[in-house]
């Protein structure tokens, strides 16, 4: 794989480049899977806060 898509793991198993992403997906026919709601508007609150960006900033960015 290193060769074919520039991504090797270094003696500690880290990902190298550190910008590559890597997963382990597993499907099954029983698996379900559920929805976790919109944010409340405290959770935008602390959010758009957290960012330094106003309300319309972030539910712009969120898609609210």
């Amino acid at each position: 794989a290193p060769a074919r898509i520039g991504v090797s793991l270094t003696p500690s198993y880290a990902i190298q480049p550190v910008t590559s992403l890597c997963g382990l997906l597993i499907a099954h026919p029983a698996a379900r899977y559920f929805s976790i709601g919109r944010i409340g508007e405290d959770q935008l609150s602390d959010y758009c806060r957290k960012r330094g960006i106003n309300l319309e900033e972030g539910k712009k960015l969120l898609g609210m």
